[in-house]
C-alpha cells in the first residue's frame, strides 16, 4: 500500500442526513451485535460527499466485530451497479453497540485491506450512547476527522410547499383531550361538611347493627330448665317459677290451680263451702 497524501485535518466530509438516519436505523436494529455497510458518494482530493449507503447483508457477526463475507460483497456490487452506477464506494460504516467511537485492530485491518484509497473513510456509530464519528487517512495513519458536515438535500424547500395535509386523527385527538378535561374540572366540587358527618354516622351505625346481628347468630344463648335430681332429665312439664322482685315471693307461671312450691294447695270448692257456712 502506497503512502496517502490526504490530510484528515483538512479533509472535508459532507454526508446527507438521510444516509446518517439510515446508518442509525441499521445499527439500532441489532443492539447486541455489530452491523456494517458501505458508503456511496463522489470523493475528491480534499472533500468527500456521501450520498447513499448500502447495508452489508449476510455479514459475519461475532459480537464485538463484523466481517464482510463473499455474499456481502456480491450484494453490495449488485446493488451499486443497479442503483448507483456513476458513483464510487467512498468508505464503509459499522456499529459499536456500547463500545464507543474508535477503530479497533480488527476495524483497522478491514480498512487497510478493503478501503485503502485516500478518499475512503470509516463511519462508526454507537447505538447505545448515540455517539458517532468518522475516520480518514492522513498519510499512512487513520485519524478521526475534525470536519463533518451533515446536509439536507431537501434544503431550500419553502414552508407549506410540500402539499401534505394535516394528519387525519389530529383534530379528533385534540377534541377528545378537551372532552376528557371537562369531567376532571367538574369533579373538583366538594360536598358540604354536614353531609360528610351524616355519612360517617350512618356508616358507624350500620357497622354496629351488623355486629349485633352477627353476635346474635354466632354466640350461644343459655336457657335454664328444671332438672329431675334423680334422673337428670329436664322437667319440661313442670311450671317455671319466677320470683317477685318486690315481695320475694315465688310467682307461678304454670297451672293457676296449683299452688307455688312450699305452699298448701287450696281447693276453690272448699273455700266456697266455708264461706256459705259462715254466711248461714
Amino acid at each position: 500500500m502506497g503512502k496517502h497524501k490526504s490530510n484528515s485535518g483538512r479533509l472535508q466530509l459532507k454526508i446527507d442526513s438521510d444516509v446518517v438516519r439510515q446508518i442509525r436505523q441499521h445499527a439500532r436494529s441489532c443492539s447486541k451485535t455489530e452491523v456494517c455497510g458501505v458508503l456511496i458518494g463522489n470523493p475528491s482530493e480534499q472533500s468527500i460527499v456521501i450520498e447513499a449507503a448500502i447495508p452489508g447483508l449476510n455479514a459475519a457477526q461475532a459480537g464485538t466485530h463484523v466481517t464482510f463475507t463473499q455474499d456481502t460483497w456480491e450484494h453490495i456490487y449488485r446493488t451499486k451497479d443497479a442503483e448507483f452506477p456513476d458513483q464510487r464506494i467512498a468508505g464503509w460504516y459499522h456499529s459499536h453497540p456500547g463500545f464507543g467511537v474508535f477503530l479497533s485492530d480488527h476495524d483497522t485491518f478491514i480498512h487497510k485491506n478493503f478501503f485503502s484509497s485516500p478518499f475512503q473513510v470509516a463511519w462508526v456509530f454507537d447505538p447505545v450512547s448515540d455517539e458517532e464519528g468518522c475516520f480518514g487517512w492522513n498519510g499512512e495513519r487513520l485519524e478521526r476527522l475534525s470536519h463533518i458536515e451533515i446536509s439536507d438535500k431537501r434544503g431550500g424547500e419553502g414552508a407549506g410547499e410540500t402539499g401534505k395535509p394535516e394528519p387525519v386523527g389530529f383534530q379528533d385527538d385534540f377534541e377528545m383531550e378537551e372532552n376528557v378535561k371537562q369531567p376532571i374540572a367538574a369533579s373538583s366540587y366538594a360536598p358540604p361538611r354536614w353531609m360528610n358527618w351524616a355519612a360517617t354516622v350512618l356508616s358507624h351505625l350500620s357497622a354496629l347493627c351488623l355486629g349485633l346481628l352477627i353476635g346474635w347468630y354466632v354466640f350461644p344463648r343459655i336457657l335454664v330448665l328444671p332438672v329431675d335430681p334423680l334422673t337428670g332429665r329436664p322437667l319440661l312439664d313442670q311450671p317455671i317459677v319466677l320470683q317477685d322482685p318486690l315481695t320475694s315471693s315465688p310467682l307461678s307461671k304454670g297451672d293457676p290451680g296449683k299452688a307455688p312450691a312450699g305452699q298448701p294447695q287450696t281447693d276453690p270448692s272448699a273455700t266456697g263451702k266455708g264461706k256459705d257456712a259462715h254466711q248461714q
